[in-house]
Parts: C-alpha cells; sequence; structure tokens
C-alpha cells in the first residue's frame, strides 16, 4: 500500500512540473531542470553529472558557453529563408555523436539557447536508449525579458545558464568543442 501511494504521488508530482512546462519543451522523458537547478545538480557531483550543449558550433564559441559543455549541435545553420528567418537542418550524426562521448546511463544536462532543441534532442536520445537526458528548459542565454519600455526589453537576461550564475566562457576547449566527422 506504501509503495502504491509512493507511486501515486510521484505520478501526481510529475503532471505538475509538466504542467508548468511549455508544450514545446517537453519531452518523453519528462525531466526537466532550470538553469539554476542544473548548475546547482553539476556542483554536487560533477565527477558524474555531464552537461551537453546541443547549439551551432557558432552559437556555442560566439555566444559562449557552460565551460564544462561538451558541443554537439541538434541541428546545423543552413542559411536563411527569403524571409529573413534562419534554416537549419537536423544534424544526421547527432545520436552517433553522443554514442560516442557518453554513456547510455549518464546523467546529461542538455541545453540549447531557450529549451527548444534540448528538448527536442532529449527526445532523440530517448529513442536511443537514453534515460538520464535532462532538458535544462530555459537554455543557456534564457528567456527574453516582456517589458516594454526596459532597456532590456525582448533581450535574453532573465533566467538561462549565464544569467543564473553558472561558470561559462567564450574560451573554446579542444576535448569539447564539436568537430565534424571526430568521434
Amino acid at each position: 500500500m506504501k509503495n502504491l501511494i509512493s507511486i501515486i504521488a510521484l505520478l501526481f508530482f510529475t503532471l505538475a512540473v509538466q504542467a508548468q512546462v511549455p508544450e514545446n519543451k517537453q519531452t518523453t522523458l519528462g525531466l526537466y531542470v532550470t538553469a539554476a537547478e542544473a548548475i546547482e545538480k553539476y556542483r554536487q557531483d560533477m565527477d558524474n553529472v555531464k552537461v551537453l550543449d546541443v547549439r551551432t558550433p557558432a552559437e556555442y564559441a560566439f555566444v559562449g558557453h557552460a565551460s564544462m559543455a561538451f558541443n554537439v549541435p541538434f541541428k546545423h545553420f543552413a542559411g536563411f529563408a527569403d524571409d529573413g528567418k534562419m534554416r537549419m537542418t537536423e544534424n544526421e550524426s547527432f545520436v552517433e555523436d553522443i554514442k560516442a562521448r557518453f554513456e547510455k546511463s549518464d546523467i546529461i544536462l542538455i541545453m540549447c539557447r531557450s529549451g527548444g532543441r534540448s528538448s527536442a534532442a532529449v527526445d532523440k536520445l530517448a529513442e536511443a536508449g537514453f534515460d538520464n537526458a535532462y532538458t535544462i528548459i530555459d537554455g543557456f542565454e534564457g528567456d527574453k525579458l516582456k517589458m516594454p519600455g526596459a532597456a532590456n526589453d525582448g533581450r535574453r537576461v532573465v533566467n538561462g545558464w549565464k544569467n543564473s550564475g553558472g561558470p561559462w566562457t567564450y574560451d573554446a576547449d579542444a576535448k569539447l568543442v564539436y568537430k565534424a566527422g571526430d568521434k
């Protein structure tokens, strides 16, 4: 009976957390952390918790990245469409690249700019048998400030790894940066 109550409580907790995560950031695994929670999770177990940045190599290099984050892009930049929007194409070797760097049982905290690509990456890894992949729902840069008239209105200055006190850098560590075809 005690186990049944625990299972029911866990189910309600999971549903409550999912209800707070925007639909476009939800994953099949249902494992979510904010950047602040991810920073703490990493600091508590640096030897076993891995951080993965799935942004493009250009974003990783020029916008900055968590200093311990491996970079394996989930999508590649494919130019601009006629309407000026960026076009992205899927990294066909994404799962293979991840399998070359991580074990399926590793605890992996996955981030992108603001949580959309990381949730898609988690789903792709879940299909491949990874079961401890968390999406960092506010990503590296965080959410946009929605405060008309404020100096930073529309800029990504709310939450995110960069704004939550996590260690980050522009410097590249050769062991962490993505090199196409390098396993």
